[in-house]
C-alpha cells in the first residue's frame, strides 16, 4: 500500500508554483484526500483561520508550502511583511497542527536561511554559523525558526516535524510578474519582451537591464524535482535533523544570463546596473544527505531545464 493512499493530506500554497506539482505527485502515490485551502478563504497569517482550516480539512499529514516570497527587489521592499507573514504562517500552522494530533509536519525552509558567508557547498552544518545575506535575511530568519520550532516539539511533545531546505526554484507555471519573480522568470520575460520591440538603429532588440555584476553565483532545481523530493521525505525522513534539496552545482548570473538569451533568441546587448545588490556572493547545496535519507538525485539539468520553462512561458504568454 502507499504511504500516502488512506492519508488526509493538507498541502498549504498547493495551487502555487511548487504546490501544483507537489499535488500531482501525492495524487500519483495514491491519495485521494487532499485539502487545497486558497488565500481567500484561510489568511493563514491569522490564527483564527488556521484554526479554521485545520477543522475543514482535518489532516493526517501537513505538508507547509504557504510563503509570501519575491526576488531581491521584493525582499528590500517588504522586510517587515516578509517576516511577519511567514513566521507566524509556519509558526501557528506547527501550534495548531500539535494540538490536534497530527501525524507528521513538512515544514519547507529556504537556502536564504544560509549564513551570508558560508563554504561552498553549504552543509546542513553550517545553517547556524553566522547571520544571512541582508537583503532577504527577514525572510530567511523567519522561515528558519520553524527548524527551532519542529526540534523543540519532537523534543517536547514527540512531535515529528520535518524540515527541507530548498534552492532557487524555477520551471513550468513560474512567478513571472516582474515586481515579484526571481531572476530566472524574470531574465526570460527580459529577453522575450525585447525582440517583441520594435528593433533599434543596428536592428538588434533593445537591450536589457540586469540588476548586479554578474559574479555572484546561484544553484537552481527545476521545480518537478523539488516537489519529487518533498514527497520522498513526507514518505520516508522521521528525523530532526535539517536537509538540504539541490541539485548539487553553481552558476554565475553573467553565464546564466548568457545561456538564457541563447535560449530564447535574444541578440541584444546586456547591460549591467551594478548600483544594485548581487545578494548573496554564492549559493549552493552539498545534497549528500537527501540521497542518503530518501534516495533523492535532481534528474533534470539547468539547459533542459531553461527549455521546458522558456517553452511553457511562451506558450502561455
Amino acid at each position: 500500500m502507499s504511504f500516502f493512499e488512506n492519508k488526509r493530506v493538507l498541502v498549504t500554497g498547493g495551487a502555487g508554483f511548487l504546490g501544483s506539482f507537489v499535488i500531482e505527485k501525492v495524487k500519483e502515490r495514491g491519495c485521494k484526500n487532499i485539502f487545497v485551502p486558497r488565500s481567500k478563504d484561510y489568511d493563514l497569517v491569522q490564527m483564527e483561520a488556521v484554526k479554521k482550516l485545520y477543522q475543514d480539512a482535518r489532516p493526517d499529514i501537513v505538508i507547509h508550502l504557504a510563503a509570501k516570497v519575491g526576488g531581491i527587489g521584493a525582499n528590500r521592499a517588504n522586510p517587515g511583511k516578509f517576516f511577519y507573514d511567514n513566521l507566524m504562517m509556519g509558526i501557528q500552522m506547527m501550534e495548531i497542527g500539535r494540538q490536534i494530533g497530527i501525524e507528521k509536519f513538512v515544514a519547507i525552509g529556504t537556502i536564504c536561511a544560509y549564513p551570508k558567508i558560508t563554504p561552498v557547498p553549504f552543509k546542513e552544518k553550517d545553517l547556524w554559523n553566522g547571520y544571512p545575506e541582508e537583503t532577504n535575511a527577514p525572510y530567511g530568519l523567519a522561515k528558519k525558526m520553524l527548524l527551532v520550532q519542529a526540534q523543540a516539539y519532537r523534543q517536547q511533545y514527540g512531535f515529528n516535524g520535518i524540515y527541507l531546505l530548498p534552492v532557487n526554484l524555477y520551471g513550468p507555471r513560474d512567478n513571472f510578474d516582474p515586481e515579484t519573480s526571481h531572476v530566472i522568470p524574470a531574465l526570460i520575460k527580459k529577453c522575450v519582451d525585447a525582440m517583441s520591440q520594435p528593433p533599434a538603429s543596428d536592428l538588434q532588440p533593445p537591450p536589457i537591464t540586469v540588476w548586479g555584476t554578474g559574479k555572484a553565483t546561484r544553484e537552481f532545481l527545476y521545480v518537478e524535482d523539488c516537489a519529487e523530493a518533498i514527497v520522498l521525505a513526507t514518505e520516508k525522513y522521521n528525523k530532526p535533523n535539517p536537509i538540504n534539496i539541490g541539485a548539487g552545482f553553481e552558476i554565475s548570473i553573467k553565464d546564466l544570463v548568457a545561456l538564457i538569451a541563447r535560449l530564447t533568441g535574444f541578440k541584444g546587448r546586456i547591460l549591467w546596473d551594478s548600483t544594485k545588490p548581487d545578494g548573496q556572493p554564492r549559493r549552493m547545496l552539498h545534497t549528500t544527505r537527501a540521497f542518503e535519507e530518501f534516495g533523492f538525485k535532481a534528474r533534470i539539468p539547468l539547459e533542459e531545464g531553461l527549455r521546458k520553462t522558456i517553452d511553457w512561458y511562451l506558450s502561455n504568454l
